[in-house]
């Protein structure tokens, strides 16, 4: 057993960076504790000092809320050496004081070796599924209001187990989305903006504010991975990069390139809805050009990646941040960031006007 503590998943090898971020927003909370990583696990054990921290700490922040966390929840207790012949049993009885929970998840490691426990873990699911129900620690019916149980295996016979609020946790299985690359679209940095659109719009939203017909400025585009998606929706683009850009979206018609530097890009008409950017340059310098763009009235709304230097990820996404809070300190503003399960060593961003 242990103390109630987070758990949060991430990409293998950005276990520190998940570690900083926690332990930043624990100690803004006045929710204190410590991380405990291992470098490749692809998961951070946040363990919490006093009872009831591990829990106001989910409630304050969502995994939505994270830059480095894919999905998060309340772990309650760690199960080792489990016996094979009766695994239920020992998981039955270490969450008997769990609150009431509707649908069941039993996931893994996004690591080699952690998906090497993806068979297990779904011949796992039905049989943990009924005993829970049994017991009464699973409603007979899922209920969405209710709370997710979390049954997270590092082994076949080690578990963590906790529970989350439904609105605080994504989504998707592992906390990751999972696309196919399309055939016709010129590179896989593609998949990068397709991911960010769905993970930070809506449905609804989607439909709304993407709509065919806008305008939008891809800045870097060559050769046109994020244009396509763009493109895709109906949006006419003007595509900004020296090097070229894939025949088949200039046949489109919908395309309009302009050989040049996008840091020194300026539209000619300023009803412009979607900045997008994949450039690869400093983050600080890229986040000020994308917040310049905004407090200008020159568009809208901005996805861009951040590259981010490997031994200073969080520190680098934090000064970025605060480059963005000085440019825009004057104009009402929303922010998302998120390392994206297509990203690599990049952070992808949300930043658009109003509160």
């Amino acid at each position: 057993m242990l103390t109630a503590s987070l758990l949060a998943y991430c990409r293998p090898g950005f276990e520190g960076d998940l570690a900083k971020e926690l332990q930043d927003k624990a100690t803004s909370a006045e929710a204190y504790g410590f991380a405990r990583t291992q470098n490749g696990s692809g998961f951070v054990l946040f363990e919490c000092y006093q009872s009831g921290d591990a829990q106001k700490l989910a409630k304050q922040y969502s995994v939505q809320q994270l830059v480095f966390a894919r999905q998060m929840f309340v772990c309650d207790a760690r199960l080792v050496s489990l016996n094979a012949q009766d695994r239920i049993s020992p998981i039955l009885e270490a969450c008997s004081n769990f609150p009431q929970c509707s649908e069941l998840r039993v996931e893994y490691p996004d690591t080699t070796e952690g998906r090497e426990l993806s068979r297990f873990c779904r011949k796992f699911t039905v049989p943990l599924r009924q005993a829970l129900r049994k017991s009464g620690t699973l409603s007979k019916k899922e209920n969405s209001s209710e709370n997710v149980f979390f049954a997270f295996f590092t082994q076949s016979d080690e578990v963590f187990l906790g529970y989350a609020e439904p609105g605080q946790i994504s989504p998707w299985p592992q906390g990751i989305l999972r696309l196919k690359a399309p055939p016709e679209a010129p590179s896989r940095s593609s998949l990068k903006l397709d991911e960010a659109i769905q993970v930070f719009l809506s449905k609804n939203e989607q439909q709304s504010r993407l709509q065919g017909g806008m305008q939008a400025v891809d800045l870097g585009a060559c050769p046109g991975g994020w244009t396509y998606q763009l493109v895709r929706r109906g949006l006419f683009v003007q595509a900004v990069d020296n090097g070229a850009m894939a025949q088949s979206l200039m046949e489109t018609g919908q395309v309009r390139y302009f050989a040049e530097d996008g840091f020194k890009f300026e539209p000619k008409k300023k009803n412009i809805h979607w900045l997008v950017c994949d450039m690869v340059e400093q983050p600080q310098k890229v986040a000020r050009l994308m917040a310049s763009w905004l407090t200008k009235g020159w568009c809208q709304e901005a996805i861009f990646n951040l590259k981010l230097p490997m031994k200073r990820r969080y520190e680098s996404w934090q000064q970025a941040e605060r480059e963005i809070a000085e440019v825009l300190h004057a104009t009402p503003y929303r922010l998302r960031a998120k390392h994206l399960y297509h990203d690599r060593e990049e952070i992808t961003l949300h930043l658009c006007g109003g509160r």
